[in-house]
């Protein structure tokens, strides 16, 4: 009895707050309606001097430049020739995906920002900030930041590849090496240091190659003909890449290639 009568008791308090709360008067501060703040977007801003840009084309060539810059990362500077090369190490030792892409990619991309630390170094003193000084045009800061990236690709393209972009694209021979276009330049850049990370390769891959027909011949002459020479060859390979101290003559190598 007790136990049903707290009960009772429990929902009868209960059901009076409720409807002590239904029936009181509507409060000031729930009946007033909800103020939105003005927000207005404005996407004309059309320059009042001729020669000066709207903000909405300098957002448009933004998000352009954001959209490209992996492309951009991958042709006019050093990252191809240094995954290349870093992948086919990986190809040679035959260790499948060990080390991982992630890993490689990292190391390539530290190495490329090591190896264009001077390229960009000069872009940002001749470039980049006078321009965001107002010092000169964005024309003139094109013109002046391309500067650097073009010496350092035709340092690494070979002319036998530049001539045949320029043959290709049925353009007057340029008097000076600064007046090549880039839409000449970059793909001559890329095929020539593809050609230079697979020679670079190559020269990897002949060592671990030794290895192989080595382990090949002494299975077959045991008989041993089931069992695959790479899983019998890999401890060898690991061995030789850490007694030579493989990474750092790789590394070294691929860095002092671009001086």
């Amino acid at each position: 009895m007790k136990s049903l009568r707290c009960r009772f008791s429990s929902a009868g308090i209960v059901g009076f707050l409720v409807a002590a709360v239904l029936l009181l008067p509507a409060s000031p501060l729930y009946c007033a309606p909800l103020s939105l703040p003005n927000v207005s977007l404005n996407i004309g801003g059309a320059a009042d001097q001729p020669g000066q840009m709207s903000g909405l084309l300098q957002l448009m060539i933004f998000l352009t430049l954001l959209t490209l810059a992996p492309a951009i990362l991958l042709m006019v500077t050093s990252f191809t020739r240094i995954v290349v090369v870093l992948s086919l190490v990986r190809n040679a030792l035959g260790t499948q995906q060990m080390p991982p892409n992630q890993i490689i990619i990292g190391l390539a991309l530290f190495l490329t920002f090591f190896v264009m630390a001077p390229v960009w170094n000069r872009i940002n003193t001749d470039a980049l900030q006078p321009y965001m000084e107002e010092q000169i045009s964005g024309e003139q800061a094109f013109a002046l930041g391309t500067a650097p990236l073009k010496d350092f690709m035709l340092k690494q393209t070979r002319e036998k590849d530049l001539a045949l972009f320029i043959r290709m694209s049925k353009e007057k021979r340029p008097e000076k090496p600064a007046d090549i276009s880039l839409n000449i330049l970059v793909p001559a850049f890329v095929i020539s240091e593809l050609k230079t990370a697979f020679q670079i390769g190559f020269m990897i891959y002949l060592p671990f190659m030794i290895i192989d027909m080595v382990i090949s011949s002494i299975l077959l002459s045991m008989g041993m003909m089931m069992l695959p020479p790479i899983i019998m060859s890999l401890p060898f390979k690991l061995l030789l890449f850490v007694l030579v101290d493989g990474w750092y003559l790789i590394v070294g190598s691929l860095v002092q290639s671009f001086r």
